[in-house]
């Protein structure tokens, strides 16, 4: 898993200073996103059911998952403004899923600002 590779791709649509991208540049991106989705949630899932039932860091990673998987099988209706904020969203998605696999394989390391 390239954490590196998945942060970037995640901050094309997310940083301040993001432009818009070209309808066509937006769909390959799109489509990298549900990937990175789609590799994250059996990581997350696997650490996640390694730790005791009540373990909040469990629950809260749980959740991210099904909020994950519900933006995976939306499909936004035409336009490049619905198709950016379905991308922005995977990012988003991508960006919380790292968190997660960060926060259950170290759970006591201190975390470094804007991860």
């Amino acid at each position: 898993m390239d954490v590196d590779t998945m942060r970037t791709a995640a901050r094309q649509l997310l940083a301040e200073d993001a432009e818009l991208p070209a309808y066509d540049d937006l769909e390959p991106l799109t489509l990298q996103l549900r990937g990175h989705v789609m590799l994250l949630i059996p990581e997350v899932e696997t650490l996640a059911f390694g730790r005791p039932r009540d373990d909040v860091p469990r629950t809260c990673a749980l959740a991210c998952i099904g909020e994950a998987r519900i933006r995976l099988d939306h499909d936004p209706r035409p336009g490049l403004p619905r198709a950016v904020a379905h991308a922005q969203r995977l990012s988003r998605s991508v960006n919380a899923l790292l968190d997660h696999v960060e926060n259950l394989r170290h759970p006591h390391e201190e975390k470094q600002p804007g991860r």
